[in-house]
């Protein structure tokens, strides 16, 4: 007991400063970049401050890792520079369990990283975006091109050339009617269709209807109940703007459900989403990584642990930006591509918690 009141007693204050410092590096790295365009736009001080405030969760939950590498690192290896360490595996006290509070405690902290990110960082995060647009005078763009949009449980397919939101417009239409079994039933083209707001339903402008009769297709007049069906809502057709890291895990995982119904690309999303909960465990495998790089020299440990931290958060950082642009490209599955990080710095941490001095 008195030595895991020691080993905190060291880590703590190591943690709480690295944390506060890396995430200030990061609100300032934000502020620096946008601050042009807030002088431009004339945004008020107290406003710029208060999208800073906003954006403090964020930078906790991105440094957070980073902080508990580093203090884990510097703590052990300032212990193996004053000989500490030896006194305690001289007494018989392995490494792994020397460690074994500081890995209790980074499973307490990747479960409250997570409750955190979703419940603190993600509405938080939101509104910063939200008055970082208003400040900045941008305006979202919903219109969208090359639109193809499944419904009615595949049934029916609308393919458009460009849809404008503004007007709640779509252009040069194609609707494909399919049975139930999925053969071809009907095919309308439109110069154009309105979505009428009154009613829920589109109402086409020019149409021309094909029917398949007999391994056939027959012009003919447009049918009035193929029309009816036309109920898909025009916020479906919008570009693809929603921002999953905006979002908690169950608004997530229903608009992930939204985007495979209509027929769009979801592998980024999907890969974000699992991104949500294997970000946190990241903070559980630095605590390996930091046990295992400590010890490496006895001089110099100030910028040997923060030289090792910062090169090993580098590292998994790219990596993690690597498998989220393969999986976006469907190269491997989204899960990979938010997990594949996490389970290589699992076994590098084991290496070298193996290899470690004791």
């Amino acid at each position: 007991m008195k030595l895991t009141l020691y080993l905190f007693k060291k880590f703590f204050p190591i943690f709480i400063g690295s944390l506060a410092f890396f995430s200030l590096v990061l609100v300032l790295v934000d502020l620096l970049m946008n601050i042009q365009k807030f002088i431009q736009n004339d945004a008020p001080v107290n406003q710029v401050l208060n999208l800073m405030l906003l954006y403090t969760p964020k930078t906790i939950w991105y440094a957070l890792p980073l902080a508990t590498l580093f203090a884990v690192s510097y703590s052990l290896s300032d212990f193996y520079a004053s000989n500490e360490l030896t006194a305690v595996f001289a007494s018989g006290v392995s490494l792994f369990r020397f460690t074994l509070p500081l890995l209790i405690f980074s499973v307490v902290l990747s479960f409250g990283m997570f409750v955190f990110e979703d419940k603190v960082v993600v509405p938080t995060f939101a509104q910063k975006k939200a008055l970082q647009s208003e400040l900045l005078a941008e305006e979202k763009n919903f219109d969208n091109d090359s639109v193809v949009v499944l419904s009615d449980n595949g049934k029916i397919i609308y393919k458009a050339q460009s849809y404008e939101d503004s007007q709640q417009r779509l252009f040069d239409l194609f609707l494909v009617f399919r049975n139930e079994d999925k053969t071809l039933n009907a095919i309308l083209h439109a110069d154009s269709a309105y979505w009428q707001f009154d009613v829920g339903q589109w109402k086409l402008f020019n149409t021309v209807q094909w029917s398949y009769v007999n391994g056939q297709l027959i012009c003919e007049p447009v049918q009035m109940d193929l029309l009816s069906r036309l109920v898909e809502p025009s916020e479906t057709f919008r570009s693809n703007s929603l921002s999953i890291e905006e979002i908690d895990v169950r608004q997530a995982k229903i608009y992930i459900e939204h985007l495979k119904k209509v027929g769009f690309p979801y592998n980024e999303e999907l890969s974000v989403y699992y991104k949500k909960f294997s970000y946190p465990f990241v903070v559980f495998i630095v605590v390996f990584l930091s046990v295992g790089l400590s010890g490496k020299s006895r001089k110099n440990v100030l910028l040997i642990s923060l030289s090792l931290s910062v090169s090993a958060a580098v590292l998994f950082y790219v990596m993690q930006m690597l498998t989220m642009l393969l999986a976006k490209f469907s190269y491997i599955s989204p899960f990979m591509g938010a997990w594949f990080p996490v389970f290589f710095f699992i076994c590098i941490s084991i290496m070298l918690l193996r290899f470690a001095r004791t």
